[in-house]
C-alpha cells in the first residue's frame, strides 16, 4: 500500500525518488487540464506517463476541493470491475437508504451520485488494456458530474468526446554530433536521471572525462526512455559504463533483427528489458517469470509458497528475491510488512517468458491455492484477536484475491474452489462495505456450481446477507428460498438453521418483527451447540436490534451482553464494536449518559482499528446525541459537524435508519437552542473542518491536531493578511479576493497559503471558522 501525503484530500502517493526535468510537459499538462475535463497522457510503457501524471496531479491538488484520487488499473483485468475499482480508490462504503433497493443502481450510477456535486480530479493510471470500459465509465461520469475532471495514462487515447491527448516524449538526450562535455552534459535530462540513479547504486558516482562519452551514448541508445535509463544505471553495481554500453550494443543489434511488424517503441523497450533479463542468472530468470502471476505485489512467504519447486528450491527464493531487488527488477515496499512489486513493463516481459515455458496455468493454480488457503485461514480466525490483522492483510492482498477468483471462474473445473473462496471473503466484504463486488463474485461462482451441496448453501447465505444489507430484499428472499430448498435436499440440520437465520433477517427487513424474532429464536441453540460463533453472533445481534425496536429493552440488553461475552475474551472487533455502539444507545435511552458515552467511545476505538467508516460515522452521531445533555453543548455541535463531513464523504446520512434520524434532529435542535444560532454554526463548522483522525480524537477526548488556531495567533497576521482572511471567511475565492483587493490572483493565493501556514491550519473552512471566532470574541 502506498504512503500518502499528509494534510491533503486524496490518495496521491509520496514520491520516493526524485523527479527529473519534465517541466515543459508538466506545464503543458496543467494548462490543458485547466481548460479540458479529460486529458490523456499517451506513450509507450516505461516512458514515465504515471510519474508525470502524479506530478501534475500533486501540483493542481489545491484546485480540487474534494480531492485528487489515484485509481491504479494496471492489475485489474475484468472490465466489469472498473467502476468498483474507482469506488474503492475513493474510499466509498456502500449503504442502503431505508426503503431503497441499491441493487437496482449500477456502479456507474452510484459513482455518479457521489461525484455529481463534488470538485474532484480522478487520475486513472494504466488504462490501455481496459480502454473500452474506462471510456464508457469516463464518458458517463463527465456527462453527469459537471465539476469532475479526469487525467488518464494509457498507450492509446480513450476516444471520448472532448478528450485531449498529450504524447509523453522520451527525456531529452545528448546531441552526439557535438562532443559531450562535463559542463554541459549534466544539464541534459536523460543524463541527469542516469547520474542520480547511479549515485543510489554506487555512492560517489559522478561524470568524469573517462566515462562521460559512454554515459552519453547509453542515454542516446535507449532513446531517453526513463525505465531503460534506470535499469542501465542499476547495472553499475556489477559493470562499468563502457561494459554496459557494449552489452547494450549487442542487444540492440539482436533485437533489430526481429520482425518489422512490431512497433518501434516495443522493440526499443523490449531491448532494454531483455538486456536486463539476460544479465540475470537462470534461477533469477525463472523466478522473474513466475513472480508475474502476482497482482499488485506480494510478500516473501507467498513467493516461496507459489514459485518454489521445479528446479527452484524454496530456501533459495529469499536470496533470489534480494538479487532481483538489487537489480531493480523488484521494488521493495515498506509499510509495516515488507512487500515487493514489479513494474508493469517488466511484469509483461516476464509473463511472456512464463507463457513460453508452458507453466502459466500450473503457476496460476498454485497462486490460487495459496490465496484460497489464506482466505480460509482468515475465515477460521475471524472471531479472534487476529481479526484486525486479517482485515489489513486481506486489504493488502486484494489484487491477488481478485486474480485468484478470476482464475477460478475462467478455468474449467475450478468453480468449486472459487465458490469456497468467495464465501470465505464474505465477512471481509461485509465489514468493508464492498457489498456489490462481493455479490458479483458470489453470483458468478454460484452460476458455475449449480449442484446442491454445503458449499453452495453457505454461498447462498452469504449472498443473501449482502443483498439484504443493500435493502435488495427481493433478491435476498429469493436466495433464501433457494437455500431452503438446498437444505431440504441435504437434510442437514446446520444448513436448515442457516437459512432459518437468513429468513429471520429477511422478515426483519420487511418490518415483520414478530416473525423475525420467532425465527431467530429457533436457531440460537443450534448455533450454540455447533459452536458456530459467526452465525450465533449474527442471530444475537439481529435479535438485539429487533427486540430493541419493539421496546423489549431487557431482551435487547441480554443479547448484546451475550455478544460481548463471546467476542471480548477472544479479542474480536467487528461484532463487538456493533454491540457496544447499540448497547451504548440503549443505556443512554435509560438515562445513564456517562456509561453510554464510555460504551460508544469503546466502539469507536475498535472501529478505528479496522477503518469501518460507516461505523465511525454512527459513533460520532451517537456521541453527539449523548453530548447534547452535557454542560458544554459545543462538543455536541463539533461532533455533529465532524459526522456531517464523514456522511458527506460516504454519500450517506443518518436517514439510513428511520428511528435514528429522530435522534439526530432532536440533538441538532437542542444544541441550536442552547448555543444560539451563531455559536452553533461556529462550533459546527469547527467540526466539519476536522480531518477524520482529528474528529475521532475529538470524540475520544484525545488531543486533536487539526483544530483551528487559538485566538492569540491573530497577532501573527499582517494587516493585509487579516484582510484576506476576512474575505476568505466571506466565502470568496482567490480570484474574487484578487479582484476585490486589485492584486494578482497568484498574490492572493500566496497570502492564503501564508495565512494557513502561520495559523497552523490546513483548510479554508478552518480559516473561516477561526475568523468568525475572532469576530465573536471582539463583539
Amino acid at each position: 500500500m502506498s504512503l500518502t501525503a499528509p494534510g491533503e484530500a486524496g490518495n496521491l502517493p509520496v514520491e520516493l525518488t526524485s523527479f527529473v526535468d519534465r517541466r515543459r510537459e508538466v506545464t503543458e499538462a496543467k494548462r490543458v487540464l485547466s481548460v479540458s475535463r479529460l486529458v490523456t497522457l499517451c506513450g509507450v510503457g516505461g516512458i514515465g506517463k504515471s510519474r508525470l501524471a502524479l506530478r501534475v496531479a500533486a501540483q493542481v491538488r489545491r484546485s480540487f476541493a474534494d480531492g485528487v484520487w489515484l485509481v491504479e488499473l494496471g492489475e485489474l483485468f475484468d472490465p466489469e470491475l472498473v467502476a468498483h475499482a474507482v469506488a474503492t480508490a475513493l474510499g466509498l462504503r456502500e449503504h442502503a437508504t431505508a426503503g431503497q433497493d441499491r441493487s437496482a443502481a449500477s456502479p456507474v450510477t452510484l459513482l455518479t451520485e457521489y461525484l455529481a456535486a463534488r470538485q474532484v480530479l480522478l487520475v486513472l493510471d494504466n488504462c490501455e488494456h481496459l480502454v473500452d470500459p474506462v471510456a464508457k465509465l469516463v464518458d458517463a461520469l463527465l456527462r453527469a458530474c459537471p465539476k469532475l475532471r479526469v487525467l488518464t495514462t494509457s498507450r492509446q487515447g480513450l476516444g471520448v468526446c472532448g478528450e485531449v491527448t498529450l504524447p509523453v516524449p522520451p527525456l531529452p538526450v545528448p546531441d552526439l554530433r557535438q562532443p559531450p562535455t562535463l559542463r554541459g552534459l549534466p544539464q541534459v535530462a536523460a543524463v541527469a536521471l542516469f547520474v542520480e540513479r547511479a549515485v543510489a547504486v554506487v555512492p560517489g558516482f559522478c561524470l568524469t572525462a573517462e566515462n562521460v562519452d559512454a554515459v552519453a551514448q547509453i542515454c542516446r541508445r535507449v532513446e531517453g526512455l526513463p525505465l531503460a535509463i534506470e535499469l542501465a544505471a542499476a547495472r553499475l553495481a556489477a559493470l562499468g559504463p563502457e561494459e554496459i554500453l557494449n552489452r547494450m550494443s549487442d542487444l540492440f543489434r539482436l533485437l533489430g533483427a526481429g520482425p518489422r511488424s512490431a512497433p518501434a517503441r516495443q522493440r526499443t523497450l523490449r531491448a532494454s528489458i531483455g538486456w536486463s533479463y539476460d544479465l540475470c542468472t537462470s534461477a533469477e530468470q525463472r523466478l522473474w517469470a513466475r513472480l508475474t502471476v502476482f497482482a499488485g505485489g506480494f510478500e516473501l512467504a507467498a513467493a516461496e509458497g507459489v514459485c518454489a519447486g521445479n528446479s527452484l528450491a524454496a530456501e533459495d527464493v529469499l536470496d533470489l528475491v534480494t538479487s532481483l531487488v538489487n537489480k531493480s527488477i523488484l521494488i521493495r515496499q515498506d509499510g509495516g510488512t515488507v512487500r515487493y512489486r514489479m513494474l508493469d513493463t517488466l511484469r509483461e516481459y516476464g509473463h511472456d517468458k512464463l507463457r513460453e515455458s508452458g507453466q502459466e496455468t500450473a503457476l496460476r493454480r498454485r497462486h490460487r491455492d495459496w490465496y484460497a488457503e489464506l482466505v480460509a485461514g482468515a475465515e477460521a480466525e475471524w472471531i479472534s484477536a487476529r481479526q484486525v490483522d486479517w482485515y489489513a492483510r486481506l486489504e493488502r492482498e486484494y489484487p491477488n484475491l481478485r486474480a485468484a477468483l478470476e482464475f477460478c471462474l475462467t478455468e474449467p473445473g475450478e468453480g468449486g474452489v472459487g465458490l469456497r473462496m468467495a464465501t470465505s471473503l464474505f465477512p471481509y466484504w461485509f465489514g468493508r462495505g464492498q457489498l456489490s463486488e462481493g455479490r458479483y463474485w458470489l453470483d458468478h461462482a454460484l452460476a458455475q456450481t449449480p449442484r446442491a451441496c454445503v458449499d453452495r448453501a453457505r454461498a447462498l447465505y452469504a449472498d443473501s446477507m449482502l443483498a439484504g444489507q443493500q435493502n435488495d430484499v427481493t433478491a435476498a428472499a429469493a436466495l433464501v428460498d433457494e437455500g431452503q430448498e438446498v437444505a431440504k435436499q441435504l437434510a442437514d440440520v446446520s444448513t436448515h438453521a442457516l437459512f432459518t437465520l437468513a429468513a429471520g433477517y429477511v422478515a426483519g427487513s420487511r418490518g415483520d418483527l414478530p416473525r423475525s424474532i420467532a425465527l431467530l429464536d429457533t436457531v440460537l441453540e443450534t448455533f450454540r451447540t455447533g459452536n458456530d460463533l459467526p452465525r450465533l453472533l449474527d442471530a444475537l445481534f439481529a435479535l438485539a436490534v429487533y427486540s430493541g425496536v419493539r421496546g423489549d429493552a431487557a431482551r435487547a440488553l441480554a443479547c448484546h451482553e451475550e455478544v460481548l461475552a463471546i467476542t471480548e475474551p477472544r479479542g474480536e472487533v467487528w461484532y463487538r464494536s456493533l454491540s457496544l455502539w447499540a448497547l451504548g444507545l440503549a443505556v443512554w435511552q435509560q438515562g445513564d449518559s456517562r456509561r453510554a458515552a464510555e460504551l460508544v467511545r469503546e466502539s469507536l476505538s475498535l472501529k478505528r482499528s479496522i477503518e469501518d467508516l460507516l461505523g465511525i460515522a454512527w459513533c460520532l452521531e451517537a456521541l453527539a446525541w449523548i453530548a447534547a445533555d452535557a454542560p458544554d453543548p459545543r462538543h455536541a455541535a463539533n461532533l455533529l459537524g465532524a459526522a456531517h463531513t464523514l456522511w458527506h464523504t460516504l454519500g450517506a446520512s443518518p436517514a439510513t435508519v428511520r428511528h435514528m434520524l429522530a435522534y439526530h434532529d432532536e440533538c441538532e435542535q437542542r444544541t441550536r437552542r442552547a448555543l444560539g444560532e451563531q455559536s452553533f454554526q461556529i462550533a459546527f463548522q469547527r467540526g466539519t473542518g476536522l480531518a477524520l483522525a482529528d474528529a475521532i480524537a475529538c470524540a475520544l477526548n484525545e488531543k486533536p491536531q487539526g483544530l483551528p488556531a487559538p485566538s492569540g495567533a491573530a497577532a501573527k497576521l499582517t494587516r493585509r493578511e487579516q484582510e484576506v482572511a476576512e474575505l476568505v471567511a466571506q466565502g470568496m475565492t482567490n480570484k474574487q479576493i484578487a479582484a476585490r483587493l486589485v492584486i494578482a490572483q497568484r498574490t492572493a493565493e500566496g497570502h492564503v497559503e501564508n495565512i494557513l501556514a502561520k495559523l497552523g491550519l490546513t483548510t479554508r473552512i478552518q480559516l473561516a471558522t477561526w475568523v468568525t471566532e475572532q469576530q465573536e470574541s471582539r463583539a
